[in-house]
């Protein structure tokens, strides 16, 4: 694997365009385009990041006895993000409340949106590549801003600013969770309709944390929040299909959810170390895979070799030992006495194919589980085939986009760590194989990685720096398309 040379960035605001030719990157109050496969500069912009005359306004008529900050950190950029086709980006200041938009073939084009009154804590764009959803301050509304027609669609009362929300998979309509009159509602609206809205329907939850729309655009999952263990599968047009609570209760709610890549199940856990399947014919749980605490000798046990990164000076790779035998897997008890105990999933994902499912709890930091899902031609046996067991506890970890069995992590130090069942062996038979692999670097610990939308190349980041590493060949690749 290549590594490219170290660049700066702000608050992990780093993004491939969706075509993977291009990076966008942050850095405090300018905007920096990068060619993926030379990391040269192609375009900068000094982004206004000044409060919008709204917020001005508003901040001069405030009364208060507390200094105000002139911190320049409340002036930097706090969002980013490129438009579908790549030909639009946006940056926004939540704190300034306003968004700034730019077109990447003409750098002296830009547009400027003002959030209001209201405030902003995130803008995004929507599927279509020409509208800009900005989420105001306290739940008041959801701004759906359009480029093509220059007009503003509000809708009100959305219950979350990070979550309970989603597109369908075509992007024709867009689903949202809101609170009216102290009632949670289902919020249905047509995108290629100026997001007029097609039907309200109650939802059964009595604190909705989020929800999840299905691959296939048919069902909704809604789930409650930390505190009760009940999540709901409804039709877009609002019928309650099923609904699922675990016996006996297990006192917390759902942390992680995750839909199956064609719709055939649904895969969720909570604080209890379980991880339920559901199957989309008749809702029920068909399998029930657990944290084991003593992985027997069936399942591969990887390990990550004991000073490595010092042996080879943070410039190669090497092998994850093969552990023979049944093995005992570092598990913590939590505290349950603790509102939040550190127990449970904390992340649930599947491969591309749906034939793999990774997860990790936070009692077992260090471990990731890989499940092996059987296809439709095969007896559904679903089983624990692969664990990886690392020094230091997992951040982040991903699948990568393409491929089917690859994936890639990060535990905060100087590596990544790879997982595959594509490794060649002589006989020209195909096996699985984890690696460690150092990062030329002596002042970036991998924190958070990104794959690249093709699958060919991964940003690395750390608190204020990021680099690239792309597959042997793959930048060759990147040059002749």
């Amino acid at each position: 694997m290549d590594f490219t040379e170290i660049y700066k960035q702000s608050a992990s605001l780093v993004a491939f365009s969706p075509g993977a030719h291009f990076i966008l990157t942050a850095v405090q109050d300018r905007l920096v385009v990068r060619r993926s496969d030379t990391l040269t500069v192609t375009r900068t912009w000094s982004v206004d990041t000044s409060p919008s005359a709204t917020q001005n306004a508003l901040s001069s008529k405030a009364k208060t006895n507390a200094p105000s900050s002139s911190s320049p950190v409340n002036t930097w950029i706090t969002h980013i993000g490129w438009a579908c086709d790549s030909e639009y980006l946006l940056a926004a200041c939540a704190r300034g409340g306003v968004v700034n938009v730019f077109n990447i073939r003409d750098e002296e084009w830009s547009a400027r949106i003002d959030a209001g009154a209201e405030g902003l804590v995130k803008a995004e764009w929507a599927p279509d590549g020409r509208s800009i959803l900005c989420f105001s301050e306290w739940g008041l509304r959801v701004t759906i801003w359009s480029l093509v027609s220059g007009t503003a669609t509000y809708i009100q009362f959305p219950v979350h600013a990070d979550r309970g929300y989603a597109f369908r998979a075509d992007g024709r309509y867009f689903v949202l969770a809101e609170r009216h009159k102290s009632k949670e509602i289902l919020g249905l609206y047509d995108t290629g309709d100026s997001y007029k809205l097609v039907r309200h329907f109650p939802l059964p939850t009595g604190s909705v944390s989020s929800l999840s729309v299905s691959p296939t655009g048919n069902h909704v999952a809604v789930w409650e929040g930390p505190l009760e263990y009940k999540l709901y599968i409804l039709t877009l047009a609002g019928d309650l299909v099923a609904s699922f609570a675990p016996d006996p209760d297990p006192g917390l709610g759902i942390r992680s959810v995750a839909w199956h890549p064609s719709g055939m199940f649904l895969a969720f856990g909570g604080w209890d170390e379980k991880i339920h399947i559901l199957d989309s014919l008749s809702w029920s749980p068909v399998v029930v895979l657990e944290l084991q605490r003593r992985v027997s000798a069936g399942t591969a046990i990887w390990r990550e070799p004991t000073g490595w990164f010092e042996a080879t000076q943070g410039r190669g790779f090497l092998s994850f030992e093969r552990m023979q035998g049944s093995q005992s897997i570092p598990v913590s008890r939590p505290d349950l006495t603790k509102a939040h105990p550190k127990n449970g999933v904390v992340q649930l994902q599947w491969n591309k194919s749906g034939t793999y499912l990774m997860a990790r709890f936070e009692n077992a930091p260090n471990v990731i589980n890989i499940y092996s899902f059987p296809t439709a031609t095969e007896s559904f046996v679903p089983r624990l085939s692969s664990v990886l067991i690392h020094s230091n506890p997992v951040l982040q970890a991903q699948w990568n986009p393409t491929r089917e069995g690859n994936l890639v992590a990060c535990c905060g130090n100087r590596a990544i760590y790879t997982w595959s069942d594509e490794w060649v062996t002589e006989n020209g038979e195909e096996e699985e194989m984890a690696e460690c692999i150092g990062v030329p670097a002596r002042k970036l610990d991998v924190k958070e990685i990104k794959w690249a939308p093709d699958g060919k190349g991964l940003l690395l980041m750390d608190k204020d720096a990021f680099c690239c590493a792309f597959e042997v060949g793959a930048e060759d690749d990147k040059a002749e398309s």
